[in-house]
């Protein structure tokens, strides 16, 4: 099956819009907010929680997915959004038959490949989660973690809201001191689809030296875009790493927790 989860931070209703108007056929819509993640409870969590294991369970059950069923999620951001959501959380929930469709949407188009109109639904089929909570990682385990040799913390933000420059989604600039910054946007060629495994491998190696994947941890700005570093070392043939899932905007609702701005030692070009 094939899930359509394309979303703009400019306009949440846009994805789903654009979704009714032209879509892969057969492809049925999950939105990143509604769909996708818990309310946002400012001050308390991040942008974009998890929702509850019950939850995500009865979404994917709606979207009918089951054992034995193959997903595929796009969307029109290289993968960057909702679509590598979709992907974590069903293998958050022990479901590994999924992917990314690489180049998206416009890869699709590109192809001049069938599309179709409004909204399509597939028969409810009963997902059994299987929690997998070594994916995750809480912002206790990034501050015991963020000084410590024997991992890496990732920041797949641009490098300039990495530096604390042109901050306009968050209320404070910066970043996690310790951190290192590895833009997403770096797994991807011009054409929006990603690099070559080879690439990718040789790419985290340098930022990661011999650090196995799973003592890596990736955040951004709200835990979606952050997964698709976690994706790219996991085409690379390098393992799976761990998400902060409530990342920059849960991190700066406890004024304790530090913060830096500028470039670090580790800072990544």
């Amino acid at each position: 099956m094939v899930v359509d989860s394309r979303f703009s931070l400019a306009d949440f209703s846009l994805g789903h819009k654009n979704y009714l108007a032209s879509h892969i056929p057969g492809a049925v819509f999950a939105d990143l907010n509604l769909d996708l993640a818990s309310p946002h409870i400012p001050g308390v969590t991040g942008r974009h929680p998890l929702p509850p294991v019950e939850q995500a369970a009865a979404l994917f059950s709606r979207l009918g997915i089951a054992p034995g069923v193959q997903v595929v999620a796009y969307d029109d951001l290289g993968g960057a959004l909702a679509a590598v959501r979709t992907w974590w959380m069903l293998r958050w929930l022990g479901h590994e038959a999924v992917a990314v469709l690489d180049g998206g949407w416009q890869a699709w188009q590109r192809l001049n490949y069938p599309v179709r109109s409004g909204e399509e639904t597939r028969s409810p089929r009963l997902f059994v989660p299987h929690p997998r909570p070594e994916l995750i990682a809480t912002a206790a385990d990034v501050e015991a973690h963020r000084l410590d040799p024997a991992y890496r913390i990732l920041d797949a933000r641009a490098h300039e809201r990495y530096r604390g420059e042109n901050e306009t989604i968050d209320p404070v600039a910066g970043h996690i001191p310790g951190a290192i910054s590895a833009p997403y946007a770096t797994n991807l060629n011009p054409d929006g689809t990603f690099c070559t495994p080879d690439q990718l491998r040789q790419r985290y190696q340098a930022l990661l030296g011999d650090m196995p994947a799973q003592n890596t941890i990736s955040y951004c700005g709200s835990g979606v875009t952050s997964i698709h570093n976690l994706l790219a070392m996991l085409n690379a043939g390098l393992g799976e790493g761990k998400l902060y899932v409530g990342s920059w905007s849960e991190w700066i609702t406890d004024s304790s927790r530090p913060i830096a701005t500028g470039a670090s030692a580790g800072y990544a070009v």
